[in-house]
């Protein structure tokens, strides 16, 4: 009998944790994972994505009514928030789905190790003062925020991505610094219960990393929607006054300090991977220049027998790409063929309209060579318009010799649900022809990335 008490331990409950472990006892393994929260599901289900998409839907749906969609479609009345009970949704919904991740452990036999797991040799764990040998680890223990310094958090009135999910009453003046996917989202929560916002960020542009069309339409219409932006600009200190929070801020590219003042701030700059205290030198394991885990194409690390997947690998944080690297990493770890193909990985900005894409931008693509491009903006999507929903595009991005598409961006109210099929297209090596002859229902949103790939064609029909 082997000596092993598991073949494989996840350290780490989150999307990418816990879809390892579950998988790995579907395939027969003796599995366990150890996670020190009180729940499972890790920051996204806990504190990330799910709350936060409860709040933005919750503030939505007050926009809407209190702000004039309602009454424009006839409905008419008198409408207020209400914080505790719109927390108190927020509450339910992450303890329903956590209780839901902790049945499906028992479902599948998978022992739930709870307390911070510290390597003590390549094969060995310390779980809450226990000693645990596996065959295999898999180091899948996620991302925190990313401090900045001079600007201390209080989870009162300077908050990080956390705090601001549980503010218990409207800011007056939120800033958020940075401009990225979390500052934006949980800034939209806030501008539509009321408050002023100011995104100040140290580039000169909203979204890194995204189209640079998209991401200059984005900021035209956040801008419209009540955001104020300061670009360009560094955060160098904050210092709270009682339920005031002073800003010192200054030009990126060096110039005249000077104060924003401001009721609340939301610290947003990214997040950093959560590698501290792990006892990696036992395990024999070394971190790369960005404080990650390196691994090859199947999520083995440099020490055999340890796997990583999620945040604490390269590749963007993100909790679709964990979940695909946790089932990759099971089915390896089980002697079958896991493969996420890190190219095509969507990446979704839940604000109002929604923002998302998948592949290269224009810019990457045109930097490998010759590109087609095609867009349709969406206030020429019959849907999009009848619903009252005119802001943004889609733009689909093709080899100009092979017609393959190279990416698809769009800002749409139902972009992070679109996407999906652009994804899917270019997993399978679709052209911008193959979009544009396959049929589309009528009407939808969904129609707006054909009429796209037929831009690139160069047969557009309603515009």
């Amino acid at each position: 009998m082997s000596d092993y008490d598991y073949d494989v331990l996840v350290i780490g409950a989150g999307p990418g944790g816990y879809v390892a472990a579950i998988r790995a006892a579907q395939l027969g393994l003796r599995t366990a994972c150890a996670e020190s929260r009180e729940t499972l599901g890790g920051t996204c289900l806990n504190v990330g994505c799910i709350p936060s998409k409860a709040l933005l839907h919750a503030s939505e749906l007050f926009e809407e009514a209190a702000h004039g969609h309602f009454e424009k479609w006839g409905i008419k009345g008198q409408f207020s928030i209400d914080i505790p009970t719109m927390q108190k949704g927020r509450v339910e919904a992450v303890g329903g789905l956590t209780k839901g991740i902790e049945f499906l452990f028992k479902k599948n036999k998978v022992t739930w190790l709870k307390g911070l797991a510290r390597f003590t040799a390549a094969d060995t764990v310390e779980v809450a003062g226990q000693t645990v040998r596996a065959k295999n680890i898999v180091v899948a223990t996620g991302s925190s925020v990313t401090p900045l310094p001079g600007v201390a958090i209080d989870q009162e009135r300077i908050v990080d991505s956390t705090g601001a999910l549980e503010l218990p009453e409207v800011p007056s003046h939120l800033v958020v610094i940075g401009g990225g996917v979390i500052g934006l989202e949980l800034g939209s929560v806030w501008r539509r219960l009321g408050a002023k916002v100011t995104v100040v960020e140290y580039l000169d542009q909203i979204l890194p990393g995204m189209d640079e069309e998209i991401r200059k339409e984005s900021n035209k219409i956040f801008k419209r929607q009540g955001f104020e932006y300061r670009l360009g600009t560094k955060v160098t200190g904050a210092e709270r006054q009682g339920d005031k929070v002073f800003l010192t801020v200054e030009p990126a590219k060096g110039g005249a300090a000077e104060t924003i003042e401001a009721s609340h701030v939301l610290v947003s700059i990214g997040r950093r991977p959560n590698t501290e205290g792990l006892g990696l030198d036992a395990a024999g394991l070394s971190l790369n220049g960005k404080g990650q885990i390196e691994t090859d194409h199947s999520f083995r690390t440099a020490v055999p027998g340890i796997w990583a997947i999620g945040d604490v690998i390269p590749g963007p944080m993100l909790a679709h790409k964990a979940e695909d690297e946790g089932i990759a990493v099971a089915e390896n770890i089980a002697g079958q063929t896991g493969i996420v193909n890190h190219a095509i990985i969507p990446s979704v900005v839940y604000t109002t309209p929604e923002i998302a894409g998948v592949g290269l931008t224009e810019e990457q693509a045109r930097a490998g060579g010759e590109v087609k491009v095609g867009k349709f903006p969406m206030m020429a999507n019959s849907r999009a318009k009848t619903n009252g929903e005119p802001d943004g595009l889609v733009k689909v991005i093709a080899d100009a010799k092979t017609d393959r598409v190279l990416g698809v961006w769009m800002i749409s109210n139902l972009a992070g649900t679109m996407i999906a099929q652009a994804a899917q297209a270019m997993e399978f090596g679709a052209t911008s022809e193959d979009i544009a002859y396959t049929c589309h229902a009528h009407p939808t949103h969904a129609e707006a990335f054909k009429e796209a790939a037929m831009a690139v064609q160069g047969k557009p029909i309603h515009i």
